[in-house]
Order: structure tokens, then sequence, then C-alpha cells
């Protein structure tokens, strides 16, 4: 026998998400509790309301499971990476990399260099997770030696790895929001170029002319020394060490899946520390899953090469899984539909539409906790509207990539926040206001779709009305 539910009101949304937000402020703000049990105490705001919406327990673990499942490979990427980090460590790839950056690169260009490195990476890996992971990292060692704030430099690195993140044809979101916006990969790609160029070289200005200011009061390159001193000491440097991250980076541009390849580099990491590092077999795999440990009594090379494994991304995995079943809850109550139906009517120009789109991505990140969530809600809550105005549909998928994708970092509890806050060592809201390229690429959409450039119009015979929607749906 059917049971009849119904969708939210507008006040039933209104209330689930303040209350969504009080909690995060009270856990995190007040009480000093674990973000994860912040999330996991917002799943029963959802629950009581598809309870009353007339929902099942089954029906709401079924959402729950579904929005988990959408970002399982984030949580697989997650571990993979993990593993790489630890051996990658351990086998000397990571300190040769900081070691080799402090031998050639200057303080007053660092910052600039560091955003067109992580850049480079990510554009040709497709990943932004592997590029903070690895090239990220390094260049948070060697900026902390130059003496530049880490949250500058952690702002460079995000800002770089989210170009190839957002542009590359082997990053999964850039197929993904191309297939969510029936477009084709290599046009999409075209249609973003309009807004990444301009805010890839704004940022890059902008992280220039940062970086010429610490020419007069730049650190001594002591420190610097000081710091290659100590990686030598302690690490086998040489060229060769740089052959498991070649490796990895090739296999990924030739469009090799990235868990396997990530594990496979993981694989090298453990082979190089047990060839060049003095270490055990058995010391070696167990970094991949413990991490890398050192007590050098130095403490740059304490605080940065402590890190890694599989176990030190736990409490990541377990935050992401909560996000993401918040997502799938609010999906299974109706909460994304009655926003859907509301962005329709007040949506009527390419300004206000591209506004939505924006908005809508960052709210799947804020209330999903994931850039594949994000990207749904971006793409599939302003869809009919684009239809409706006869716009492009690449002027979707550019604007889904603009308010999922280079928003995800920007949310504290989202996979991508969580991710680069732990990976980098430095809290969301500390690198948040140094996302320049991010935030460049908010800012010209929003100019692009108010002032109409670069905002295409197909040759539909008629333009469509919004559905009126039913207030009543069986399941």
């Amino acid at each position: 026998m059917s049971k009849k539910t119904r969708l939210p009101n507008i006040a039933e949304v209104s209330i689930v998400l303040i209350g969504f937000i009080l909690i995060m402020y009270l856990f995190i703000g007040v009480l000093s509790l674990p973000i994860q049990l912040a999330l996991f105490v917002s799943w029963f705001l959802v629950i009581f309301l598809g309870l009353k919406l007339g929902h099942t327990y089954r029906d709401m673990q079924k959402g729950l499971l579904n929005g988990i499942n959408q970002g399982m490979e984030a949580v697989l990427v997650l571990t993979t990476v993990g593993a790489l980090i630890g051996t990658w460590i351990a086998g000397g790839i990571v300190p040769s990399i900081i070691y080799y950056g402090l031998s050639i690169i200057n303080p007053s260009i660092f910052l600039f260099a560091t955003f067109v490195i992580c850049a480079v990476t990510s554009l040709a890996t497709g990943t932004s997770f592997g590029t903070a992971g690895t090239a990220g990292i390094a260049m948070m060692g060697i900026g902390h030696s130059f003496g530049i704030p880490l949250p500058l430099v952690a702002g460079a690195v995000i800002s770089g790895a989210y170009v190839g993140d957002k542009l590359s044809p082997l990053s999964d979101t850039t197929v993904m929001t191309a297939s969510l916006s029936k477009v084709d990969l290599v046009e999409h790609i075209r249609s973003m170029l309009f807004v990444s160029t301009p805010a890839f070289v704004g940022a890059s200005i902008l992280y220039l002319l940062v970086g010429f200011l610490y020419i007069d009061r730049s650190p001594s390159l002591s420190q610097a020394e000081d710091a290659m001193s100590s990686l030598a000491k302690y690490f086998h440097i040489e060229w060769y060490m740089l052959i498991p991250a070649i490796t990895v980076i090739l296999m990924l541009s030739l469009k090799k899946p990235s868990i396997p390849t990530i594990t496979f580099g993981a694989l090298l990491g453990a082979i190089w520390a047990y060839l060049f590092q003095d270490m055990t077999l058995l010391e070696a795999i167990k970094t991949s899953y413990n991490g890398y440990s050192i007590e050098s009594g130095v403490d740059f090379i304490d605080n940065l090469l402590n890190r890694g494994g599989i176990a030190w991304m736990f409490e990541v995995i377990i935050l992401i899984i909560f996000a993401l079943g918040l997502g799938g809850l609010m999906e299974q109550v109706g909460i994304l539909k009655v926003i859907c139906n509301n962005m329709l009517s007040w949506a009527n120009n390419a300004g206000k539409l591209t506004l939505s789109t924006l908005l809508a991505g960052f709210f799947g990140n804020f209330f999903g906790g994931a850039a594949y969530v994000s990207l749904i809600t971006a793409s599939k809550i302003t869809e009919e509207n684009y239809e409706r105005l006869k716009i492009d549909k690449r002027v979707l998928s550019r604007n889904t990539e603009a308010g999922g994708t280079v928003t995800t970092p920007m949310v504290p509890w989202s996979d991508g926040g969580v991710y680069m806050a732990t990976v980098l060592g430095v809290s969301t809201l500390s690198y948040l206001p140094f996302l320049w390229f991010n935030f460049l690429v908010v800012i010209i959409s929003i100019i692009y779709g108010f002032t109409g450039k670069f905002i295409w119009y197909t040759n539909n015979s008629e333009i469509k009305k919004p559905e009126t929607d039913q207030s009543t749906i069986r399941v």
C-alpha cells in the first residue's frame, strides 16, 4: 500500500536550514565539539521533518545511503592519497621536492610560482586533492622556510589546484558537469575559458603583487638554508627521488584511473623508502597506513613531515560520510525540490539565473558537503530555467562549475574544505580570504550574467513556462 507524502513548504525548509546553521555554530563556535557530531545531530532535523511529511524510516535510510554513495569515489581517493603522502614522505620524494624548490625559487615570486605550479600539476592530473597532497605539501614547506604566512601559501596552493579541477578533461568534476548539463566536454571546457582565463591572470597578478611586498622585509635566506641542511641530514636527496612523482603525473595525464594510479604511487613511495632511505620493507609499507613519524628536534621538519597514512584520513572520511548522508536526506524529503521551485519563479533573466546557479552550487556544498552534490544541485535545480529563457546549456555547465566546484574548499565541512585544511595544516577560515582564483571565477561569472557578456542563446522557437508543482506526491 502506497503512503501519501508531501513536499515541505518554504517555512519548514527555512526552519531546517536555520536549525542546521545554529547547530553548526553551537557545536563548533560555542561548545568546541567535533564538526562530525554537528553534522550527525543535523541528520535528526531532517529525519523529523521527513516523518512529518509522511516518509518512512526505510525511505529516509535509502536517501541517506544514496547520498553517501554519490561521494564514495572521493572517500576512496582520500584513502589512497593518505597512503601516498605517508610513503612519499618516507621515500624522500616530498623532502626532495621541497629541497630543490628551496634552492631555485626566489621568495619574492614564490606565491606566484606556487599558484602556477599547482595549476599546471592539476591540469596535467585532473585532481585538486592529488595536487594539494603532493606539490601542495612541498610548497607549504618552502613557504614556511621563507617565512611567508601559511594561510597565504595555502590560498595559492588551493587556487592553483582548482584551476585543473575545474578545467582539466581528466578531472572527474569537469566530466561530470558536462554530462549533467548535457554539453560536449570540449565545448564545456571552451566555455569555461572565458571565465577562467581572466580569473587566472587576475589571481597571478595578485600573487605577484603580494609577493613583491616581501622583498623589503623578506626573511634571511639562512632560514631556507637551514631547512635544506636539515632535509639533507635526515633524507637521501637525489634527482631520482622525483621518479615516483613524475610517474604518477604521467599516468594521470594518460587518463589512467585516479584510484589505482595513486595507489601505485604509494607503492612506489614504499619501495623508494626501502631502497634509498634505509628503512626496512615492513617499516616502509607501514607508513602507508600509519604515516611517517620523525623526532628531529627541528620544528620545521617535525611539523611538516609527521603526517600521512590511511589512518590520518579517518576523521576526514567520517566527516564526509556524515555530510553526504545529510545531503541525501535533504534530497529524499524534498528540501532541494522546494528550493528549485522557488528559484524557477525568481530567476527570470540571465543575471538572476547565473546567481541562482551559483547559489544552488554553494548550497550543495554547504548542506551536502561534497562537490558531487553541489554539481547536481547547481545543474538540476536551474536546468529548466535555462531552457525556458533559451540560454545555451554551455552557460549552465560553466556556471555549475563556478558555483559548485570552486566553492567546495570554501566550506569547512565539505570534502574539499576538510581535505585541504587537513593536508595543508591550515584551517578553512584562515586560508579562505586568499582563494583569489576561486573568488574571481565567481565574481566574473556574475558580471557576465548581469552584463550579458558571453551569454549565448539557443534557437528554440518558444520560451517554456515553469510548470506548476504538485503539493502531494506518492511513493
